[in-house]
Order: C-alpha cells, then sequence, then structure tokens
C-alpha cells in the first residue's frame, strides 16, 4: 500500500499535502505515503496578474502531469484553484472539511474594513475581492500583490500596502492567525467559490485510490462545493472572473449567496436564494440566472471586451 501525492512546494500548499498524508495514515496505517513537490508555472509567473496568462489553472497543470506520468497516484489542491471541467483522464475525489470560508483584512493597525483611511493602499491577488472592495470602498487604492502568503506579508510589513486581505484559512494552517485584524463576514465579503476547501484528484479509472481516498470526502462541505462550482460552470467555468459564490447546508436545504461585478467597482450582481440539498447543482444554476437577470451578463460582455 503506498501512494504518492504530487503537491506545489508553497508552505500552504504543503500543509494541505501533509494534511491529506495524515488523515490517510489514520485510515490505513501500514500504508506508506510519499510526497513529490513541484513548481507550477503559476508559482513561477509573479510579474502578472493570474489572469493576463491563464487563471489558477496553472496552478494544477504540472500537478496533473506528475498523475499522467504516473510519478503521483494523487494531486491535493485548494479547490477554489480548481477550475470545474477537468482534463478528460482525471477525476474529482473527496473533498476535505471546510475550515473558515471567510477573507481577513491584515494590517499592522487594529482597525475595521470601514475604518481604513481613505485612500489606503490595499494588496489582493484576487479580480474577486477587489470587485468587492471597490463596490463598498471606492476611495480604496487596490493594487495586485502576488506571492504565497509569506511573500505578501512581507511585502505588506514593508509599507507598500495599508492592508492586504487574504484568505483566513490560509492564515490558521500557517499558524498565522495572530496576524488577521479582521474576519471579514460573507455579508460583507463573499468567498470564491470553494474557498477553505481541500480537494483530492486522481487519474480517471483509478479504483484502487479512489477507495483509499474516499473516506476522506465530507459530504456537508462537499455538496456546498458542488452548487458553488456549478455556479461558475454555467457563467463560463472561468476561474478568473471576479465571481463569489458561497452555499451553506441547514438540514436538507441548501442556501446560497452569490456575486460578480467588475473590478473596478462601477457595476455588480447580486443573488440569494435557497434550495434542496439533493440537488446542488441546480442551486448554482439557478444562482447564475439570477446573477445574469441582476446584470451580470453585461458585466461579463464587458470583462470579455477588455480582456
Amino acid at each position: 500500500m503506498k501512494l504518492v501525492i504530487a503537491t506545489r512546494q508553497s508552505p500552504l500548499a504543503l500543509w494541505q499535502a501533509e494534511h491529506v498524508r495524515d488523515r490517510l495514515l489514520a485510515q490505513h496505517p501500514q500504508m506508506q505515503v510519499e510526497l513529490l513537490k513541484l513548481t507550477t508555472e503559476g508559482d513561477r509567473r509573479l510579474d502578472a496578474p493570474l489572469a493576463a496568462f491563464g487563471g489558477k489553472g496553472l496552478f494544477i497543470k504540472e500537478l496533473e502531469q506528475a498523475l499522467l506520468d504516473g510519478r503521483a497516484d494523487l494531486a491535493v489542491h485548494s479547490m477554489k484553484d480548481v477550475p470545474v471541467t477537468l482534463p478528460e483522464g482525471f477525476a474529482l475525489g473527496p473533498i476535505l472539511q471546510r475550515a473558515d470560508v471567510r477573507d481577513a483584512l491584515v494590517m499592522p493597525q487594529a482597525v475595521t474594513l470601514d475604518a481604513l483611511p481613505q485612500g489606503a493602499r490595499v494588496g489582493t491577488a484576487s479580480q474577486r475581492r477587489q470587485a468587492q472592495l471597490a463596490a463598498r470602498r471606492p476611495d480604496l487604492s487596490i493594487h495586485p500583490v502576488r506571492g504565497n502568503v509569506g511573500t505578501r506579508l512581507q511585502r505588506l510589513d514593508e509599507g507598500r500596502f495599508e492592508a492586504l486581505v487574504l484568505a483566513a484559512a490560509g492564515l490558521d494552517r500557517l499558524g498565522l492567525s495572530a496576524r488577521i485584524t479582521q474576519r471579514l463576514d460573507p455579508a460583507d465579503m463573499l468567498p470564491a467559490v470553494g474557498q477553505g476547501a481541500v480537494g483530492i484528484e486522481y487519474r480517471a479509472g483509478d479504483h484502487q485510490t479512489a477507495d483509499w481516498v474516499a473516506p476522506l470526502n465530507h459530504l456537508e462541505t462537499a455538496t456546498c462545493v458542488r452548487a458553488e462550482r456549478a455556479l461558475s460552470q454555467a457563467l463560463g467555468g472561468d476561474c478568473t472572473l471576479p465571481l463569489a459564490g458561497y452555499a451553506q447546508l441547514d438540514g436538507d436545504q441548501l442556501s446560497m449567496r452569490a456575486f460578480m461585478g467588475m473590478p473596478d467597482g462601477s457595476a455588480h450582481a447580486r443573488w440569494q436564494g435557497q434550495g434542496s440539498a439533493s440537488a446542488p447543482e441546480a442551486l448554482g444554476e439557478a444562482a447564475a440566472q439570477g446573477l445574469r437577470a441582476d446584470g451580470a451578463t453585461a458585466i461579463l460582455e464587458r470583462l470579455r471586451a477588455e480582456s
């Protein structure tokens, strides 16, 4: 019993891969689990926003190649980085229990987002965050910042920004919770599709690996992420879109909120609703229709014209 996990080499990606390894060893004490550490094109291309050269899918291509080559049996991903349509020959398996879904404001002074000084420089790598920040605080000066969590924090500490907005889950996983100034309520900053969740990808048809990893699936998280990914797919499946979607399970009901906006804050669309937990994709598709009815079609046209 041996499995090789393909993973990026960033500290956060390694934490996630090691977490999956530890969960597997708890399920299968006699198993050997090794990590294959790789550098992806998304890690190398730090000179421009991800949307400029292919999007978040560039964080997983090298990992998928390792699966094809037989160098690895599974790959561990942040679900917000996984395209909604996988290339032929791959399957998305278990989705682990979600961590804190919220975004986090990080800054030296203990103030809230609303209390940031007028014109404050805020760094973020996400057009989704940029669109929501610009809609809420059009006075802020929002700048792209790439690199791993440590690199971004260093730039904040050097004074290049007054604040950063990062995923709370990543900071928590790296033991950096103390750096969080404010955890932003989803009512104010909706998270990315799949944010806070870790997923496992393997070769389609690899039934042995599928059986070994199946116990790691967290049904509630998987149901919510299925709805969110259906929203993204219904709007074109482009993970560079300034799109947010957050589903929550309550008994047999699934509620969802969705947002799409122009990065400059000049237009946005919102939707919220609920549906049956037994049909999460239907709720995601309804959310996409609701966004289109509230102006997302025009936003999509503007985004394509500007790309």
